[in-house]
């Protein structure tokens, strides 16, 4: 993880330089980063479960996938290069929106993102990488709802800012069709 580098940006996304992933944690420092939401066709969100041998956030469930773009290429590009390595497949990614947050997970790290969020669609089942992902599901956007408000522990912070905004945008996006 130390060769591994975050972008720098400000509160508009604009590029301001890099640093090593950890040191960005550690001091906290914004940062630009991409948050997956793929559902089926039943309308039910996969999650998935960390590695329990993350240096962060181990074990706990969050969306289907997260990551940071390197400096040298474009959110959408590195969305599919990391579904694909991490999920084992891809499909069609649209964005949805941004938005900054900034978060301890604990050992005395801290998120701190210009998150992307992307949305896209698929009906099977994923070919996890185990050194990424624990375990997977599909889960009704009602039920994860109220696992979120009963077990909030069990899930990482991001992901909880996130779902709820995500859940705001699909009942918007719902009344413009």
């Amino acid at each position: 993880m130390a060769k591994q580098k975050v972008v720098l940006v400000d509160r508009e996304d604009n590029t301001l330089g890099v640093m090593g992933k950890m040191e960005a944690h550690e001091l906290g420092a914004l940062h630009r980063a991409f948050s997956i939401f793929v559902f089926n066709s039943k309308g039910e969100l996969m999650i998935h479960q960390r590695a329990l041998s993350k240096y962060h956030s181990p074990g706990l469930w969050t969306n289907t996938c997260c990551s940071h773009p390197r400096l040298d290429e474009e959110v959408m590009d590195n969305a599919h290069q990391r579904l694909q390595e991490e999920m084992g497949f891809d499909c069609e990614l649209e964005p949805a929106f941004t938005f900054v947050y900034k978060s301890d997970v604990g050992q005395g790290l801290t998120e701190h993102e210009f998150d992307h969020v992307l949305v896209g669609h698929y009906d099977g089942d994923p070919s996890i990488n185990k050194s990424e992902v624990e375990d997977w599901k599909f889960m009704s956007m009602n039920a994860l709802r109220d696992d979120i408000d009963h077990h909030p522990a069990n899930y990482t912070e991001w992901f909880k800012i996130a779902f709820e905004k995500v859940e705001n945008y699909l009942q918007k996006r719902s009344f413009k069709k």
